[in-house]
């Protein structure tokens, strides 16, 4: 069975306000309870009877969190303040849908991180490209440490600075 749902400018608007009331929140936790919340919220996942769509969704969870604690990628601190902001929702103990609720209790972080997604998606976007390049790296044999690391080192710094770019430049299609 397949069920769909629109959300309009409306249900959008309020699921940001809920979002900002959140990050304003967060400003008082340390980084690492933000990160521990969004982690636990992913081991709660394979215990429950989540649809696939939403596992999918919270899925992209670790993606995020991987960006903040992988430390070949050094995210630079601005951006790891807006990945740290786009986490600020999963450290809420209390959701708009209770997270015990068979079916749906994750459905509100699901369209949490859909959210967070579009914001974050040159970030997404660069990390899962270096993960890609490094994990062709380990693939092809090379055993040379300091080549390992040079090679990593100009790939991120050649993903952040388009990661950076294409962000600008969606910033001000924006405006």
């Amino acid at each position: 069975m397949r069920i769909s749902f629109e959300l309009d400018d409306d249900d959008l608007k309020h699921f940001r306000l809920i979002m900002e009331e959140a990050r304003n929140a967060a400003r008082r936790i340390p980084p690492e309870e933000i990160v521990a919340a969004a982690e636990d919220l992913l081991r709660q996942v394979p215990q429950s009877d989540a649809p696939g769509f939403i596992r999918e969704r919270l899925e992209r969870l670790r993606l995020m969190i991987g960006m903040l604690s992988d430390i070949e990628w050094r995210l630079p601190h601005q951006e790891a303040k807006r990945v740290l902001n786009a986490l600020a929702y999963f450290a809420e103990p209390e959701d708009l849908i209770p997270d015990h609720i068979p079916g749906l209790g994750f459905l509100d972080d699901a369209i949490m991180i859909e959210l967070v997604m579009r914001e974050l998606k040159h970030e997404m976007e660069a990390y899962q490209d270096f993960c890609d390049y490094r994990e062709r790296l380990s693939l092809s044999g090379d055993g040379s440490t300091a080549n390992r690391e040079g090679w990593l080192s100009a790939r991120r710094k050649e993903l952040q600075a388009r990661m950076r770019r294409r962000r600008g430049r969606g910033s001000r299609l924006l405006r």
